[in-house]
């Protein structure tokens, strides 16, 4: 069994803020494999459902994003699981929009998502880091990143949600390093094509 976590804020009006990009991988891998509905468990909305051959467990801590290791520990004490069956899915400023990079453990680099399950249950999960770029100044961080995708993120945003979800077989069974390059691989290619239909 695997834990698959997005990090965001529940209300609707943060819906669509690039700190809920966590959220919006959630719910597309809900939609592509077609998982049960969420439910309201563990402080979370939790979906039950399979990715390729294995058993996954979908959740979206209802907290807000400062209060995510009330929902993650919950669940992951009840279903007693240890730290190579847990990915929690964050937005990442310091990686350019569309980039994933995977990693287990580590710090949290000022991110109070990951700030707040470390306080709960520590450092020991891997780690699906979304890129959605940097405003260059620090101090237009929370604006951004509280702010919503603008209609210029739309393409690559889609593109990258997609690549997440068709190759989260492999995630789904462990093996992080290949599901990173197929994501990786899926973004150029898309790229390349659209700089091939805008002539460039």
């Amino acid at each position: 069994m695997q834990l698959f976590v997005g990090l965001g804020n529940p209300e609707p009006k943060y819906a669509r803020n690039r700190h809920n990009i966590g959220f919006m991988a959630i719910d597309a891998l809900a939609a592509a494999y077609g998982f049960a509905p969420f439910r309201d468990k563990y402080h979370g909305a939790l979906a039950e459902g399979q990715i390729g051959a294995e058993k996954v467990l979908l959740l979206k801590p209802q907290t807000f994003m400062n209060k995510s290791g009330v929902s993650v520990s919950e669940a992951v004490n009840f279903f007693k699981l240890d730290g190579s069956q847990i990915v929690v899915f964050y937005d990442e400023l310091d990686l350019p929009p569309g980039k994933l990079r995977m990693r287990h453990g580590g710090g949290f680099a000022g991110h109070n998502g990951l700030r707040s399950i470390n306080a709960h249950m520590g450092a020991d999960f891997r780690r699906a880091r979304l890129g959605i770029g940097h405003p260059g100044d620090k101090a237009k961080v929370n604006g951004y990143v509280l702010g919503v995708f603008a209609k210029a993120d739309a393409d690559w945003l889609s593109d990258f949600l997609a690549a997440l979800c068709d190759h989260a077989p492999l995630l789904a069974k462990g093996d992080d390093e290949t599901y990173h390059t197929r994501v990786v691989e899926a973004m150029k290619n898309e790229t390349q094509e659209l700089d091939e239909k805008d002539g460039i």
